[in-house]
């Protein structure tokens, strides 16, 4: 019997659906499932479901809960991950820290000061998960769900586990495409690449027919357009269409959420469409319905369709060698070629009984890498700021942040930076008695009189012009 530990099962109606999806694939049901959490909480929950649906249909499948993450490491074949450290109260404060000092967040999860933080609370855990790997199962896969993906799958890729992270950004994105060309998503060959909630499709065809066309004049027409104006946008100055929503892809880029007026053209839709704050208010109001009822009690049990989450295929892939071609996020190590070896990188990766393939991409179109490195360089700050717990590199990771960058002065970004250290210390424990350091403003006179230091050679040869101008 394989046995599939899944850490952070406490995300109730998530780790409900990749319970059912690999109970439901043929030769996985007989699997024995560990729920892991600090606590008990939510696990029991989704174990009292789990046996009802194993009960129900006859399943050799197994299930039990525990609060040890090593004792559900030990000895297991497949790692599923995911937690949240902090939960809704820490969401709370990546969202509303920055809100109010004027950086406008519709998601938070992914980049942004939110995902920074995020990524300071999740990769701590992400790598002692890793090491605990290596020492317990070190024959197993690891499938991350936690965000933010590039940023914790960046941290995995240095620790030598096998690891995927796994998004659903290219499948649903398939989905719209195929709406907008009027052709079935079966009957379209694809390629999409780049990094996590920012990969492009760099191919779209129907029977070796080039779709782009079609979906270009759509997007000049107002009916499509204002379905996805910020994507829109992108796409009609960048050339390539790409996996993430206007609520999403408004905060990787500087244009769109850096002042009221830009707010109310490009983000006027509801909720995921732009709305500000859509991502936390949601968590939020989840939150409080699972808190004061079982959500699962009245479940039907059922085994339903499996659903578009790619985890169950690729452990179907590794068990029975039936291969599974999808998108993930792995370590770069060159499969696009002008991205960072370094970085995560989102491609085309096959699953079979020998694991996981990455296919070569080459490269990316020049515009579209350079809009990747735009959020690879405040990644790589996060991650460096994570594992060293350096308050600097925090900073300087966010003001590297484009949507900050396109708001905040460096002065204001550092106070912004320092009350959400100080209002996430309970998360923080590596930045215990570490501070961003001060640095007031400078006040200048007007009748400062300039130190007596060597001129820029540029200036001077300026200033040398400007005598002549004036006949001196």
């Amino acid at each position: 019997m394989r046995k599939v530990a899944i850490i952070g099962a406490g995300s109730i109606v998530f780790c409900k659906t990749l319970m059912l999806d690999i109970m439901t694939a043929e030769g996985l049901a007989d699997t024995q499932f560990v729920l892991m959490a600090p606590s008990v909480r939510n696990t029991q929950k989704v174990e009292r479901f789990a046996k009802k649906v194993i009960a129900k249909n006859g399943l050799p499948s197994e299930v039990y809960v525990t609060t040890d993450r090593r004792e559900a490491l030990r000895g297991a074949d497949f790692v599923i991950s995911t937690f949240q450290v902090g939960g809704v109260e820490a969401f709370g404060l990546d969202y509303g820290i920055p809100m109010k000092h004027g950086v406008d967040q519709c998601i938070g999860d992914t980049l942004g000061p939110g995902g920074v933080f995020r990524a300071l609370r999740s990769i701590p855990v992400s790598i002692e998960l890793a090491n605990d790997m290596t020492e317990l199962c070190p024959r197993a896969t690891l499938l991350n769900y936690v965000n933010p993906m590039a940023m914790v799958c960046w941290a995995l890729g240095e620790t030598g586990v096998s690891f995927v992270g796994l998004c659903h950004g290219v499948q649903t994105t398939l989905d719209l495409i195929s709406g907008y060309v009027d052709v079935p998503k079966e009957e379209i060959d694809y390629l999409c690449a780049g990094i996590n909630h920012m990969a492009w499709f760099l191919r779209i065809e129907k029977d070796k027919e080039d779709l782009y066309p079609l979906l270009r004049a759509r997007f000049e027409k107002p009916e499509y357009y204002v379905n996805e104006k910020v994507r829109g946008e992108v796409f009609r100055h960048f050339g390539y269409f790409m996996t993430e929503s206007t609520g999403h892809l408004s905060e990787y880029v500087p244009w769109f959420r850096k002042n009221r007026e830009a707010l109310e053209l490009y983000c006027d839709e509801p909720s995921f469409g732009g709305e500000t704050g859509a991502y936390y208010n949601w968590c939020a109001a989840v939150a409080k319905k699972y808190a004061e009822r079982d959500v699962l009690a009245d479940e039907p049990a059922d085994l339903p369709p499996r659903s578009i989450e790619y985890g169950s295929y690729i452990i179907e892939a590794i068990e029975t060698g039936r291969v599974f071609s999808f998108n993930g996020n792995v370590r770069n190590n060159g499969m696009i070629r002008n991205l960072p070896e370094d970085c995560c990188a989102e491609g085309p990766i096959f699953a079979d009984k020998n694991s996981l393939h990455p296919t070569i991409v080459g490269d990316l179109p020049p515009q579209c890498a350079a809009l990747n490195l735009t959020n690879i360089n405040v990644q790589r700050l996060a991650v460096l700021a994570a594992k060293q717990c350096d308050p600097e590199l925090v900073l300087q990771a966010c003001a590297m942040d484009p949507l900050t960058s396109a708001v905040l002065t460096l002065n204001e970004t550092r106070e912004m930076v320092a009350r959400m250290l100080a209002a996430q210390k309970a998360w923080l424990p590596g930045f215990a008695g570490k501070t961003l350091k001060t640095t007031p403003v400078i006040s200048i006179p007007k009748n400062v009189k300039r130190a007596a230091v060597p001129i820029d050679p540029a200036l001077a040869i300026f200033a040398r012009f400007g005598e002549l101008a004036e006949g001196t």
